[in-house]
C-alpha cells in the first residue's frame, strides 16, 4: 500500500473517533467516507473494518471512565460498612456478602447487570438480521435516509423535552425496565445511519434521563456491545489476515482511540450547556446532501 492509502486509513480512524460518540452515526459516516476514499482492500475486509475499528474508540471509554466501570477493590480499600441493607452472617449468603464487601463495588456490579439487560434486545434482533442488513442496508441511500429520519427525531425529542425536569440523573436510579427500554432503542441502531449513541440517547431522554446521564450510559453500554459486534465480525471474516490488513486495523484503531478521547470530552462539555438539536440539523443537511450527490451520480447507491 502506498502513502495515499495509509493517509486514507488515518482519515477513516479520525472519522470513527469523532462520529462514534457524537450522535451522527459512525458506521454511516464510515460507509460514506469509504465510498469516497475507496481504500484498496476487499469488500469483505472493509465491512469488517467498519465495525472492528470501533474497538479503538471503545478503549477511550475504558481509559476515561475506568474508575466508574471497574467493579473490584481490595480489602484495604473496602468500605467500613456493609454494602447490603440486610447483612447476613451465616450460610452461603453470608459468605457471598463477606466476599462482596471485601472485593466488589456492588453498585457497579448492579450497573453492569443492567447494561447486560440493555444488550439483550440488540443481540436477539441484530444477530438474525446481520447478513441481510449487510447486503441491503450498508449502502449510500439507506444511510442517508436514516441520517435524516433520526435528525428529525432529535429535533422532535428536544422540543418535547424542553423545560422538563429529568427523573433520572444517576446510574443507580435506572430501573431494570429502563435498562430494557434503552436496549430496544439501541437495537434500532443495527440499521446503518441510525447511530447507536443517537438511538440510546434519544431513548434515555424519552424515559426521563438527563442528557449527561444518557450520554454516559451510552458510553458504558458501548463497551460490551461493540466488543460483541467486533467478535462476530472477526469470526465471520476469519482470522487469516495479511500483514497489510493487520496494520490497517491497528492504525485505524489507534487513531480512533486518540480522537475519541477528544470527542468524548467535547461532547460531555457541550451537552452541559446545549441540547442535541445541532446534531439533528447536521444529520438532516448531510443526509440531504448525500441524496443529492447520489441523484447526480457522484455517489453510488
Amino acid at each position: 500500500m502506498g502513502l495515499i492509502e495509509w493517509f486514507k486509513v488515518v482519515v477513516l480512524g479520525i472519522v470513527e473517533g469523532i462520529t462514534e460518540w457524537l450522535p451522527i452515526s459512525s458506521t454511516g459516516h464510515l460507509i460514506l467516507v469509504g465510498d469516497l476514499l475507496k481504500l484498496n482492500v476487499s469488500d469483505a475486509f472493509m465491512e469488517m473494518f467498519n465495525v472492528v475499528i470501533q474497538l479503538g474508540a471503545i478503549m477511550a471509554v475504558v481509559v476515561l471512565y475506568f474508575s466508574q466501570l471497574w467493579p473490584f477493590h481490595t480489602m484495604k480499600t473496602a468500605p467500613a460498612r456493609s454494602c447490603f441493607a440486610h447483612p447476613v452472617e451465616d450460610g452461603a449468603a453470608g459468605k457471598f456478602q463477606r466476599f462482596a464487601n471485601h472485593y466488589l463495588h456492588m453498585d457497579k456490579i448492579v450497573m453492569w447487570l443492567k447494561i447486560a439487560v440493555s444488550c439483550i434486545p440488540g443481540l436477539l434482533i441484530g444477530l438474525p438480521l446481520d447478513d441481510w442488513l449487510e447486503e441491503h442496508m450498508h449502502r449510500t441511500v439507506p444511510v442517508a435516509v436514516m441520517l435524516i429520519v433520526y435528525g428529525v427525531l432529535f429535533l422532535l425529542v428536544e422540543n418535547h423535552n424542553r423545560g422538563r425536569k429529568p427523573r433520572i440523573s444517576r446510574i443507580s436510579q435506572i430501573t431494570w425496565k429502563d435498562a430494557l427500554i434503552i436496549g430496544f432503542f439501541q437495537a434500532l441502531a443495527i440499521v446503518p445511519g441510525t447511530s447507536r449513541s443517537g438511538a440510546t440517547i434519544i431513548g434515555g431522554i424519552l424515559i426521563g434521563m438527563s442528557r449527561t446521564l444518557a450520554a454516559e450510559y451510552t458510553f458504558y453500554l458501548a463497551v460490551p456491545t461493540m466488543l460483541g459486534a467486533s467478535a462476530i465480525k472477526l469470526l465471520k471474516f476469519g482470522l487469516h489476515f495479511t500483514g497489510v490488513e493487520v496494520s490497517v486495523l491497528i492504525i485505524g484503531m489507534v487513531v480512533a482511540f486518540a480522537v475519541s478521547i477528544l470527542a468524548i470530552k467535547f461532547l460531555m462539555s457541550y451537552i452541559k450547556r446545549h441540547d442535541f438539536k445541532v446534531f439533528g440539523w447536521y444529520r438532516i443537511v448531510l443526509g440531504a446532501l448525500v441524496i443529492g450527490l447520489f441523484a447526480a451520480g457522484i455517489l453510488k447507491g
